[in-house]
């Protein structure tokens, strides 16, 4: 969260499909929370995934919550016209060792995945090109995030209480990838950032995410 004299509250839908009653539910609570304070509710669409955004869903959204009475303030933005800046981001990272080309193609990547499902243990990235030097940029790549490895991220959810991760079950996340497109996790954090977003409210399946936005942050 950001420190704002009144909420700055959003809702933000994938366009895959139609408006869902959950999507709903978080869209009007993220309204009604906004106008209860005087504060101010933000639509942003976050059509990042090309292959499953459509015009149709965005229409349907939009159509969807004008008959719901739920009106916005600014908005709707699209990320998928905003990738200039979520690459001028990624580059700051790359430039500050905050992240790092991976050179991993997705035959190794689901190897490794198979291997670590086979001996028990959690499918995460292991860090194969984390301390790599510098390499060849024209290669194919995607771009991590270089998470900590040790300590802990704590979610102070205001509905669950306090809630830990444990660092190390974190994985370093692909912020970008390889066709040069943002992923998700990464375009939520600039976007709330620059948005001055007060309050995250989201659906109970979004907590899994909330601790790597948090080391994003």
């Amino acid at each position: 969260m950001t420190t704002s004299p009144t909420p700055r509250t959003r809702f933000a839908p994938s366009p895959s499909g139609y408006l869902h009653i959950g999507g709903a539910r978080t869209a009007l609570f993220n309204f009604l929370y906004a106008r209860r304070h005087g504060g101010t509710f933000i639509l942003r669409v976050e059509d990042t995934d090309r292959e499953r955004s459509t015009d149709a869903s965005i229409a349907a959204i939009i159509e969807s919550l004008e008959w719901l009475e739920i009106a916005w303030d600014e908005g709707p933005f699209f990320q998928s016209k905003r990738t200039t800046v979520y690459v001028a981001e990624v580059e700051r990272l790359l430039r500050e060792g905050r992240a790092y080309p991976c050179y991993c193609s997705v035959p190794e990547l689901e190897a490794k995945r198979a291997a670590a499902l086979a001996a028990g243990t959690k499918p995460v990235y292991d860090g194969t090109c984390r301390d790599l030097p510098a390499g060849d940029s024209a290669r194919p790549h995607t771009v991590r995030f270089r998470g900590p490895k040790d300590g802990e991220t704590v979610v102070d959810d205001l509905v669950k209480g306090r809630v830990v991760f444990q660092n190390a079950e974190l994985d370093d996340l692909i912020i970008l990838r390889t066709d040069g497109t943002p992923t998700y996790n990464f375009c939520v954090v600039v976007d709330d950032a620059e948005m001055r977003v007060s309050h995250v409210i989201r659906g109970d399946d979004h907590l899994a995410n909330t601790p790597r936005q948090i080391l994003l942050y």
